[in-house]
């Protein structure tokens, strides 16, 4: 095997891990994928032979990408991160795939990557790398232009906005598809007082429909949301999924899918629904083995 054949092969040991920091980062499993073929791109124009630490180096370089990706989206005038929601990761409930669990590892819900995004790229950044995936901040300080001590308080202030933020999801999926079952059918039936017995009161409806992020918060609203929202699909066909870890479903119409839903649920009831209804983004999502 030449040269770069072996590194083709050391990089792809590494491609997951760099997608999972990409994710967290940019909250698009596109531009993820874009970040990871620039590292491969820079590791390719690179004397590999120099570098000693092969892994930490990809997983910089992929940070230094997504700081760059970020800040340009700001030059831009692009859409801001927080006026829509991330792009979700959707598999099946018996069989999820090795890259999307690498991707997935440490739960990482759509309510933390909509955190993320309300964060300033610097503080992501640091967060991100130090908080997910234990780097040490001498190494994320030259990423971001600072000095540790600074990566240090960035990374700190991101910490603060996301503790108590996004609560851990009950673990047991047969609990939680439980629950969905029962909103389902008390949305399905107008049951505004069956809907009020599984939602947290503290609820969090989060719905994107691709002309900016609309959110309801509290129980009462949510119900009354809920329930004119399912008789809007109800010729929806709906495909139990997981959905970043968490029990979902995908919405179709004749087979041509609609949303994409995700539910959180702790302690026996529903504290997060997120929505994605974009029309624009989801074909680009890997949903055909869920739908087929």
């Amino acid at each position: 095997m030449n040269p770069d054949d072996v590194l083709a092969v050391q990089f792809e040991d590494h491609r997951a891990h760099l997608k999972a920091v990409a994710y967290r980062m940019l909250g698009s499993l596109t531009e993820a994928e874009d970040a990871v073929q620039e590292a491969w791109l820079r590791l390719a124009r690179s004397n590999a032979d120099d570098i000693d630490n092969l892994g930490g180096w990809l997983t910089t370089v992929v940070g230094r990408v997504c700081l760059d990706m970020l800040r340009l989206r700001k030059v831009r005038g692009e859409e801001p991160l927080e006026d829509r929601l991330p792009d979700p990761v959707v598999s099946r409930e018996d069989a999820v795939d090795p890259e999307q669990h690498a991707v997935m590892a440490d739960s990482v819900g759509l309510a933390l990557l909509v955190v993320l995004q309300s964060l300033t790229p610097a503080e992501r950044l640091a967060f991100v790398l130090h908080d997910m995936f234990g780097l040490p901040f001498d190494e994320i300080a030259p990423i971001v232009d600072r000095t540790p001590a600074t990566a240090k308080k960035l990374a700190s202030r991101a910490r603060q906005r996301v503790r108590g933020a996004t609560p851990s999801p009950d673990p047991d999926l047969a609990t939680q598809r439980r629950v969905v079952d029962a909103f389902l059918a008390a949305a399905g039936g107008g049951d505004f007082e069956g809907l009020l017995a599984v939602l947290d009161p503290d609820v969090v409806l989060r719905a994107d429909a691709g002309v900016g992020l609309q959110i309801v918060r509290g129980a009462a609203a949510v119900a009354g949301q809920a329930a004119s929202f399912r008789r809007q699909v109800s010729a929806a066909v709906g495909h139990p999924a997981l959905v970043n870890g968490v029990a979902g479903l995908v919405n179709t119409i004749d087979g041509r899918p609609v949303s994409v839903m995700s539910f959180v649920i702790a302690g026996g009831r529903i504290v997060a629904i997120d929505i994605l209804a974009d029309h624009d983004r989801l074909p680009g999502l890997d949903l055909a083995g869920l739908i087929g």
